[in-house]
């Protein structure tokens, strides 16, 4: 079943500035080519029937009108109006809930709303009605903190997704004291009236304390906790009948030159490298992946228990595994010195990086060294002081070949954000106390390089051999993505065609490389392109520039990896046919939405747990100053981000300088009515630190220099001018009617 084109012509036609299409012209604005039509027009047929899409006057496809009743996501607002979202997309978008029709729905919750009547927002059309019934609590249980209210006890939640506090009773039966974290179950839920009432089921610790706040994330985002003892034995029983004098029928390759190159507190080594040459003199690269397959059965309690987490979890201070560490840092690792099972791709390349030919095998390794970043990249600067000759040579000789792979990708269109992640210093307690930059020397280029040839590689066979697997696919960004995009990119005055390809977007960051505008620009990228997921649906990898794409080379903390590896043994047997009926009884597009929302919710918990730690250093230094870059403009202020700690911040309008501040949607700016001063995204400000709300994630900040306390500009001067003109004019108008 198509479902990632069904998903992408919903979002594309509620986007906001979608003008309705026929089919092929929808088609070619999604970035569908000619052999991927067929299974589009697939998934436009499904939509079209079920009567999601409709097809009105001269064939233009559209949504259809919003009904006299709509069932959706209600989301609340501060101010106490909120908006439902409506499950099946229509023409018309979100349905506009006033203070007094939100029948005590709360934020998230699941409900059915009536269409009461439509009106104008400026120029917009918006549909306003009220909440008729409560169909499913989002939740009933949240997380947050203790506080003293002169009339009660409340707890205040954590984040944005439930805003108003909740009055609990009988605090003292866990012992809770206030500035306690603690998780409170709702026993009555909010009305127009009364704030919700609930009871605390459980204490988490001190608000501010690492392991108070980290439990707090693990509760907010239901992430996995400790294996199952069936998984733990499970996984103990593989480590202790693994015996590698057992090799079978694996390439034995422990005398070759082997290296693992990870960050310095790496403990899982699912990757090692050995490059040589053959006798032609071509480079032959062998990437080397933890056989992680050879160790769980499919259907087994620990693989159910790897599948339903999917993933493994970096949090600051804490990693939560996909699988035990008897395996994950244990027999799968690829330890120096141990004899490990892998999954081999040789990969023969000429003098220019171009491919010749590959081969796969399952094999046993032997790691020659283990290596960080920093000392890869010191080797090859010249400190190889106490390092084998021949691991320098490796190096050397992977640098080499890295690079000319990285030109080829290049020149094929593969696109590289420079997005630089702040690398967080904390304390024994687990708070934060500094943030360096990330390093980022040239061995992760190279280890990058070779992973994404092998991933390419490996979902290059398996679609030669016809064979359903999952893949790891990024569409094409749409046409108005890139059409927004590149008048972003105008109105900041970087030169960059109307409708740009890949070709563009490379020039543009490379024009803006090193530049204090290049995080802006990076940004606006990156938003202007589509999520990567995973799917079984054959659409390519847009930013890498790969027809054929597939996560091959992490098993060890990736599910979609080790679902590879299966296809992959069953092609290294010869087991085709019977892996393609296999396959045919799964459902791999609900497996791929699946371990696609694990991955988010991993990566949001991340950002979650990184920004409270944040916050609460920042909360201890209010009148501190940060240098920042605007990320974003709004009516309401602007955006920026800290350079140092990558946290974002708002500096509302009155808080810019003396000034009238406006927001020109159509220049994509911030402007003072006086001075005529523009605020624009890409712009470097230094900001001081006027309020931290760490409870509801907010970081408000205003200008070390008030703006727009410059004299009034020429430009501003004659923009009055011509105010004046026409105000003389209509009064002159005016007063000639009255005279009449």
């Amino acid at each position: 079943m198509p479902q990632v084109y069904k998903d992408r012509i919903l979002r594309f036609l509620q986007r906001e500035e979608y003008q309705p299409l026929k089919v092929a012209q929808l088609a070619r604005a999604l970035g569908v080519d000619d052999d991927a039509y067929t299974e589009f027009k697939m998934a436009f047929d499904e939509l079209r029937r079920a009567g999601h899409i409709v097809i009105g006057a001269g064939n233009l496809v559209a949504l259809p009108a919003m009904a006299g009743q709509v069932v959706g996501v209600f989301r609340a607002n501060p101010k106490g109006f909120g908006f439902v979202c409506p499950l099946e997309p229509n023409a018309h978008g979100d349905l506009f809930i006033p203070p007094d029709a939100t029948a005590d729905a709360m934020n998230g919750d699941t409900v059915l709303a009536k269409v009461n009547r439509k009106g104008k927002r400026g120029l917009e059309t918006r549909y306003t009605g009220e909440v008729l019934e409560i169909l499913e609590r989002a939740n009933n249980r949240f997380v947050g903190t203790l506080m003293r209210h002169p009339e009660a006890w409340i707890v205040q939640p954590d984040g944005s997704r439930f805003i108003e506090p909740i009055v609990v009773e009988d605090v003292t039966a866990k012992n809770a004291r206030e500035k306690d974290k603690v998780v409170v179950e709702i026993l009555s839920y909010p009305s127009e009236k009364y704030l919700a009432r609930g009871v605390i089921v459980e204490v988490l610790g001190r608000a501010g304390q690492y392991e108070a706040e980290i439990e707090s994330v693990m509760h907010q985002f239901h992430l996995p906790r400790e294996f199952e003892e069936e998984c733990l034995e499970q996984a103990r029983t593989a480590a202790l009948s693994f015996d590698p004098q057992r090799v079978d029928d694996r390439e034995d390759i422990t005398d070759k030159v082997i290296i693992t190159i990870d960050p310095p507190d790496a403990k899982d080594f699912d990757d090692a490298i050995s490059l040589e040459t053959d006798a032609d003199g071509h480079w032959v690269l062998g990437v080397h992946i933890a056989d992680v397959s050879h160790f769980i059965a499919k259907g087994s309690p620990l693989d159910e228990e790897a599948k339903d987490r999917g993933n493994s979890i970096y949090l600051p201070g804490r990693t939560i595994p996909m699988l035990p560490e008897v395996l994950s840092n244990g027999i799968c690792s690829l330890q120096p010195e141990q004899s490990r099972f892998t999954k081999s791709v040789y990969i023969t390349y000429d003098e220019k990086g171009n491919i010749l030919s590959r081969r796969f095998a399952n094999s046993v390794i032997r790691s020659t060294a283990r290596l960080t970043y920093l000392e890869a990249d010191g080797i090859l600067k010249g400190h190889t002081k106490g390092v084998k000759r021949e691991v320098i040579d490796l190096l050397r000789n992977m640098d080499a070949l890295s690079r000319r792979i990285e030109a080829r990708r290049v020149e094929h269109g593969m696109i590289h954000l420079d997005l630089p992640e702040p690398h967080l210093i904390l304390d024994e307690a687990g708070r934060v106390v500094d943030a360096e930059p990330e390093e980022n020397s040239y061995p992760h280029t190279i280890i990058e390089m070779f992973m994404v040839e092998a991933n390419d590689a490996v979902a290059s066979l398996l679609d030669r051999q016809g064979m359903p697997f999952m893949r790891r696919i990024h569409p094409e960004p749409d046409m108005l993505s890139l059409k927004n995009m590149a008048r972003l990119l105008r109105v900041m005055g970087i030169p960059i065609a109307k409708n740009p390809d890949r070709t563009a977007i490379q020039a543009v960051l490379n024009y803006v490389k090193d530049s204090e505008r290049a995080l802006a620009v990076n940004l606006i990228v990156l938003r202007s392109l589509e999520r990567a997921v995973y799917a079984p649906t054959n659409i390519g990898h847009y930013a890498l520039a790969s027809t054929h794409y597939c996560h091959f080379t992490s098993p060890i903390r990736r599910y979609a990896d080790l679902l590879v590896h299966r296809v992959l043994q069953a092609y290294l047997e010869g087991r085709i046919e019977a892996a393609k009926q296999e396959a045919a009884g799964e459902d791999l597009t609900s497996l791929g939405q699946h371990i696609t929302f694990t991955e988010e919710r991993a990566d949001n918990a991340e950002r979650e747990l990184t920004s409270v730690l944040i916050l609460q250093m920042l909360s201890k230094r209010i009148g501190d100053e940060m240098d920042c870059v605007v990320t974003g403009l709004t009516n309401f202020g602007v955006f920026v981000q800290c350079r140092k700690f990558g946290i974002e911040g708002l500096i509302k309008l009155e808080d810019l300088g003396p000034d009238e501040w406006r927001f020109n949607k159509v220049m994509q700016c911030v402007m003072g009515e006086r001075s005529g001063e523009r605020i624009q995204l890409g712009r470097p400000i230094r900001v001081h630190i006027v309020a931290v709300n760490v409870p509801a994630r907010q970081l408000n900040v205003a200008p070390v220099e008030p703006l727009g306390q410059g004299r009034e500009s020429a430009e501003t001067k004659k923009r009055k001018k011509v105010r004046a003109e026409k105000k003389l004019r209509a009064d002159r108008k005016s007063r000639k009617k009255r005279k009449k």
